[in-house]
């Protein structure tokens, strides 16, 4: 990457902030020499854990912010009260340009709210959703909404296809990116109504070429598409019961080598596998949720993280930027073939 990046950094958000922000940003800026860092929270703080890395010295600036949201704060609480917060000024530097995209470890409802409020959706989109990569047996696939839009139309599910198809295609790389409707069944007879409408919509729109149908829940971790689109409340409930699959099965693997003397004997063997099996389902490098849909970049990363997965959210970031993600979805919905642009891109969501 050579292209100058400005990014806002929501300093205070996080369980472990500021200390795991700053610590992620250090690492970040490793990688991504030509980023500087607007770190919005509170100076007294921020100051001496940033100064004590020379490695940053000139690729930062301090804004300082009085107020911080609470993790349990209810945004409707966060947006009237808490007007000097630092995720609000940093949300608000990515609409006045000040930076090209911001990253929050913090309240999730609260961050959701203010930039939909403050950055608004782009031209097109009814809402926007949260995305992340999720790891398959071919590599990396795109899985959108994960909670943002608990119940979705027939419209919003075209329109999280087409941002998703966008991403894989701009974001990832793939060429020729399938997507892929999370369904009961992949029969074309399967799923609800919503579904069904949303299967023929995709089929009349710019991106039929690419829509692959409707998959199953296996289909995910198989790699079938490459992009999963599926309502909030489901991709909110399959990413969770994944988490805890893999969770499960690591602690299976951990007493299965406990349980014996040739157990304990087998693990000193099998270390190295089990060392390279840990790093690549380390949930760090998946950290952090992808807002798409909204007139301006914006990452969410997890509340809980350290400063590793903060790192990641930061390269979903700038990837966002560099890619110039907004740039291609508007293109796409302006020059898309119909019913999407002419009948959809102005649609009221009940």
């Amino acid at each position: 990457m050579s292209m100058p990046v400005k990014l806002a950094v929501d300093a205070m958000g996080g369980d472990h902030a500021p200390g795991m922000v700053i610590e992620g940003v250090v690492a970040a800026s490793q990688r991504y020499p030509n980023v500087h860092f607007l770190l919005f929270g509170k100076e007294d703080q921020i100051r001496p854990l940033i100064a004590a890395h020379s490695s940053v010295a000139g690729k930062y600036d301090i804004i300082h912010c009085d107020e911080v949201i609470p993790a349990d704060m209810k945004p409707s609480q966060a947006i009237r009260s808490l007007t000097n917060s630092s995720m609000k000024n940093a949300i608000k530097s990515v609409a006045d340009g000040r930076a090209e995209g911001v990253v929050s470890a913090g309240n999730t409802g609260a961050y959701l709210a203010l930039t939909k409020i403050i950055l608004k959706t782009l031209p097109g989109i009814d809402r926007p959703a949260l995305a992340s990569l999720v790891p398959s047996m071919c590599g990396e696939s795109v899985m959108m909404d994960l909670g943002a839009n608990l119940e979705c139309t027939p419209k919003n599910l075209l329109q999280f296809s087409i941002m998703g198809e966008m991403f894989a295609r701009h974001v990832l790389s793939h060429p020729k990116p399938s997507v892929g409707l999370l369904n009961v069944g992949s029969e074309d007879t399967k799923g609800s109504p919503i579904v069904q409408e949303a299967a023929e919509l995709i089929k009349q729109s710019s991106i039929a070429e690419h829509f692959y149908g409707f998959i199953e829940g296996d289909d995910i971790t198989k790699g079938t598409v490459d992009v999963v689109v599926t309502d909030g409340f489901t991709g909110n409930a399959v990413l969770k019961a994944g988490e805890g699959v893999l969770q499960l099965s690591m602690s299976f693997i951990r007493q299965a080598f406990k349980s014996s003397l040739f157990g304990r004997i087998g693990y000193l063997f099998a270390r190295p596998m089990i060392k390279k099996l840990t790093k690549r389902l380390d949930h760090r490098q998946y950290n952090g949720g992808i807002w798409l849909g909204l007139n301006g970049i914006a990452v969410k990363s997890h509340g809980g993280t350290d400063y590793l997965g903060f790192a990641h959210s930061i390269d979903y970031a700038v990837d966002m930027i560099t890619s110039k993600i907004n740039d291609h979805i508007i293109a796409e919905l302006e020059a898309g073939s119909t019913p999407y642009p002419k009948v959809l891109s102005h649609s009221k969501v009940a």
